[in-house]
């Protein structure tokens, strides 16, 4: 019996358009997104680099380009939380504990915070027992130890635990763990059908 859940953030609850950062990074003057790009997304996401050294790196590749044009790029592929998803979670705090463990950075949180409001981003949060953004935990999905973190610091039982993630290669480390998952298919299903797939 599942007694807990651990939720993905993007594409779960807020929707993304992830070519959308590519396609106005390309307008500033991007040939390609590179191996240097990505490197510094996962320094950035994990804590190991600071905002400003961020987005130098970034200016590195589009010298034309402002602070401001490249975090409105950065920016763009955070589209709308609806407020049906947060009504759905808040239904589901009062019968399951729950988690958040999301593969971020402080400018994308900042940015859902800002465009959001105080009270729609506190009620998100209250919904879970922890919150964890990989930029404040230091780690990232798929690694295990993110998985192993949330197993020892709250004493989760993989068993009764159920990971939903809409990317395969997460859902496949945490289902290798012992956990109950749901990869989710973005477009053609949403977090609201959750009881439907008869998991919980």
């Amino acid at each position: 019996m599942i007694n807990t859940i651990i939720f993905d953030f993007g594409d779960v609850f807020i929707n993304l358009d992830k070519q959308a950062t590519v396609t106005a990074f390309q307008k500033l003057g991007l040939k390609e997104w590179n191996a240097d790009l990505d490197h510094l997304n996962i320094q950035f996401e994990t804590g190991k680099i600071s905002r400003e050294n961020f987005l130098l790196g970034i200016q590195k590749h589009l010298p034309n380009a402002t602070t401001k044009e490249i975090l409105a790029a950065w920016n763009a592929i955070l589209l709308d939380f609806p407020l049906y998803r947060l009504e759905f979670l808040q239904m589901l705090s009062q019968k399951y504990r729950l988690f958040l463990l999301s593969n971020t950075d402080a400018i994308h949180i900042e940015t859902f915070e800002r465009k959001n409001g105080i009270s729609f981003y506190r009620d998100f949060y209250q919904c879970f027992e922890k919150v964890y953004f990989s930029f404040e935990l230091g780690l990232r999905k798929p690694n295990p130890d993110a998985f192993h973190h949330l197993i020892s610091n709250h004493e989760l039982a993989p068993k009764r635990t159920l990971f939903v993630d809409d990317k395969k290669e997460n859902t496949d480390v945490a289902l290798a763990l012992g956990f109950e998952v749901w990869n989710l298919q973005v477009g053609t299903e949403d977090v609201i059908h959750l009881l439907d797939k008869k998991i919980i």
